[in-house]
């Protein structure tokens, strides 16, 4: 244990480096991801058929294929095509799609599972379909879908690890480079799981109170 300390103590500078664009990579995606899933979720659930069509593509494309190949796509491959994308911005773009497509999926449901009734009700009034999807159900889907919410952003933080095999300088990478300084593996890499644990228990914590605080009575 006491080894496990030190080891820890003197690689706690580089932790705090990885830390900074572990947190850019997990609050950028997350964020561009949630509006990639709310437009996606509405044009599955009340788009046209051309919008359905090309929006259900999207999702089943993405959560069929592993992240670490569209990474690895947007990082190797695109510059075949001209595109050159920094480790970081090609970390985010691959980050924020495959987070989109899931939290669209996640987001769907919820919409879902709102009562029809109720944009009938809006419709009724005069409210017009966007408006009624806007001021009604978008914002009763958003308060159900947060538990699912919640886990895809404890999963996003986890994935941002991968970031570091096209050279993003996170956590993981971090933990890589201490520890192939000093040789002490298991220590530095159990340093490493112990800062992921803490950061999602403290990200499910602080999501919970915030569940409890916009629950809707009855609900």
């Amino acid at each position: 244990m006491i080894k496990f300390i030190n080891v820890f103590i003197e690689a706690f500078p580089f932790f705090m480096n990885g830390l900074v664009f572990t947190a850019e990579l997990a609050l950028s995606s997350i964020s561009i991801g949630f509006v990639i899933g709310v437009l996606v979720a509405i044009s599955r659930t009340y788009g046209n058929k051309l919008s359905y069509s090309i929006s259900t593509i999207f999702v089943e494309s993405i959560r069929g294929t592993p992240l670490l190949v569209q990474l690895f796509i947007f990082y190797f491959a695109f510059p075949q095509i001209g595109i050159h994308l920094s480790p970081l911005v090609a970390s985010i773009i691959s980050f924020s799609i495959n987070s989109g497509a899931y939290q669209a999926e996640y987001i769907r449901g919820s919409i879902q599972s709102i009562d029809k009734g109720q944009m009938m009700a809006a419709l009724s009034i005069g409210m017009t379909k966007w408006k009624s999807i806007l001021n009604v159900i978008l914002p009763q889907s958003l308060i159900k879908v947060l538990p699912s919410w919640t886990n895809e952003f404890a999963y996003l933080v986890k994935y941002t690890s991968v970031a570091y095999l096209v050279g993003v300088p996170e956590l993981m990478a971090q933990g890589e480079f201490v520890a192939s300084r000093n040789f002490e593996f298991m220590d530095v890499f159990l340093g490493v799981a112990l800062i992921y644990l803490v950061i999602v228990m403290i990200l499910t914590w602080g999501m919970s109170r915030i569940e409890k605080m916009v629950r809707m009575p009855g609900v």
